[in-house]
């Protein structure tokens, strides 16, 4: 019959997405984010799947609230031009809510408390605080707060890469002092792929709050991955998502 067609039809859409189709399931998101930022998102190279921190909290809002996610990865710096446009419904990817981005995107309520810190070669002893930076050569990913941050740096040589894999690819070769980038991405990126070579210097730069951004003026949906927020918050799920991650309990003040 034609209905159960139409219906083998969608469940193979559904299954080229990547996702587990329930039969529960309402409409699909798009969610976009740059699947090199782990531990908030990145790719398994063996399954091809998208995961990390960011890739959970989605899908379990997902969930609660009856709607699959669709991973789109692209550019961070494409991210909130790509909400403008519609090629992409969520943006969920370390995202720091600034004033500025906050002219062309909503924000959710925030889900990580984060900060800027510092990643330099295992042997520099020459770099210990934030003044330190100063005059050196520094490293940042495009669009990230990291870059912004970079620059206001006295006398720092900036050099922005597209991806931030790249910025710590040129700090092991040498081609700079130091990276600016998210605290966790930055203990993550040295305690695997980093493993000897780097280190990850205790100066927080700044304390940021991460959220979720929608097309500005989408109401309907913002109000949906607030109440699923909520939702995963009140249950225990995103506790457990958050230790799984980052080894710890997520912070109290997350929760008010």
């Amino acid at each position: 019959p034609i209905q159960e067609l139409l219906g083998l039809q969608v469940g193979l859409a559904l299954h080229d997405l990547g996702q587990a189709v329930d039969e529960d399931v309402g409409d699909v998101v798009v969610a976009g984010m740059d699947a090199a930022y782990p531990p908030f998102g990145f790719q398994n190279s063996k399954a091809g799947t998208y995961v990390g921190f960011d890739v959970d909290v989605i899908r379990a809002i997902g969930k609660a609230e009856g709607f699959a996610v669709d991973i789109r990865n692209m550019a961070f710096d494409g991210l909130i031009p790509a909400l403008k446009t519609g090629n992409i419904d969520i943006a969920i990817n370390d995202i720091t809510v600034t004033p500025e981005r906050q002219k062309s995107v909503d924000f959710s309520d925030r889900y990580y408390i984060a900060g800027l810190g510092v990643v330099v070669a295992a042997g520099n002893n020459t770099i210990k605080t934030a003044k330190d930076l100063e005059g050196r050569k520094l490293a940042a990913s495009i669009g990230s707060t990291g870059e912004i941050a970079a620059k206001a740096i006295k006398g720092a040589d900036v050099r922005i890469f597209n991806q931030l894999n790249e910025c710590f690819l040129e700090l092991r070769n040498g081609g700079v002092e130091a990276v600016v980038n998210d605290i966790p991405t930055n203990d993550y990126y040295v305690a695997n792929a980093g493993r000897g070579r780097v280190k990850s210097l205790a100066v927080a730069l700044t304390a940021e709050d991460l959220a979720i951004a929608v097309k500005k003026g989408n109401t309907d949906l913002l109000a949906r991955v607030n109440r699923g927020l909520r939702t995963i918050k009140r249950n225990g799920e995103f506790a457990v998502i958050y230790k799984k991650w980052f080894g710890k309990e997520p912070p109290k003040a997350l929760f008010e």
